[in-house]
């Protein structure tokens, strides 16, 4: 990923944090003439030796079957995002956009059965467990999962590479990065609101 001196970010736990709170990434690998890319939920985990992804696949889905095959897997992650009109600045630019990114590169391969389940316990204990009903594996019945898990292929991406980009006006004067952030709060896309939000925490 092209990424100007401005908009790089290398700070391991920013990046984890970033990934954590948007991890539904793109898994991207390359099929028989042409890249395959999957939408999925994702985890992140901290192993001895370095961190993980995991998730899981649909069978049905040929993109399974790359995984191991492949010599690099890349899998991307997108945070929010807006146009910016360069109105808002005191002397006129041309206008862009700003954004949140981060790409992940692994080497793959396939889960067994016993990791897929682990894998899937956490996942629905990540997104269950606040709720005030949570549906949590040992809720579920033994049967449904049974036939459901069969239909999955788990998978584990060992990571190799980080790379991130948070472009957020930090080349912009003082002045005419709060004009940013004024402006992105007058937007009706809630993005926009989201991303001044970000700007907001992380001023330069």
């Amino acid at each position: 990923m092209y990424i100007p001196k401005y908009y790089q970010v290398t700070d391991p736990e920013e990046i984890r944090e970033f990934i954590e709170a948007h991890s539904f990434g793109t898994v991207i690998t390359a099929g028989k003439g042409r890249p395959l890319a999957t939408h999925l939920p994702l985890q992140l985990k901290k192993e001895h030796d370095g961190f993980v992804l995991r998730g899981h696949f649909a069978r049905g889905n040929p993109q399974w079957k790359t995984i191991e095959e492949a010599s690099e897997v890349l899998v991307t992650f997108q945070g929010p995002h807006a146009y910016v009109t360069s109105s808002w600045y005191e002397e006129k630019e041309v206008p862009t956009w700003n954004y949140q990114a981060a790409h992940v590169y692994g080497t793959g391969r396939l889960l067994s059965e016993e990791e897929l389940r682990e894998d899937l316990v956490t996942l629905l204990e990540k997104h269950e467990q606040h709720r005030d009903e949570p549906v949590l594996w040992d809720t579920l019945p033994s049967a449904l999962l049974e036939k459901d898990i069969k239909g999955i292929v788990g998978f584990e991406l060992r990571i190799t590479d980080i790379q991130a980009a948070f472009k957020l006006s930090q080349n912009q004067s003082a002045r005419d990065y709060q004009h940013v952030i004024d402006g992105l709060r007058t937007e009706q896309d809630p993005l926009a609101g989201e991303v001044a939000d970000v700007m907001d925490k992380r001023r330069p």
